[in-house]
């Protein structure tokens, strides 16, 4: 399984939301595990603590064996909910760069 990293900017850096990343991206990404060294998490509240409609922002940079990083960003009102959308638009973005490289080959 690939190294995840996960920081946090403007809120807390709570176990179950640690658990909550973990858990969907190795879900989403699974197949892609033998091709990927790392999965960099960005998780923000860009409001600190305030509230305001799509405040929360995480960013996901995917880092592929032997290929430029995937980078992709979700924003919400739900911190959970972003890490889920964005693992998801991840797995998308991924696909599209492996399948890409398939057909050059």
């Amino acid at each position: 399984m690939f190294h995840i990293e996960i920081s946090t900017s403007g809120t807390d850096r709570s176990d179950a939301l640690v658990e909550h990343v973990h858990t969907h991206l190795e879900h989403e990404n699974r197949r892609f595990a033998d091709r990927l060294t790392r999965v960099e998490v960005h998780i923000s509240d860009t409001n600190a603590g305030k509230q305001g409609k799509h405040d929360k922002r995480c960013v996901l940079e995917a880092r592929p064996r032997g290929m430029d990083p995937v980078v992709v960003t979700e924003e919400g009102d739900d911190l959970y909910q972003v890490v889920r959308d964005g693992s998801r638009k991840l797995g998308r973005a991924l696909g599209r760069r492996f399948e890409k490289t398939s057909a050059v080959n």
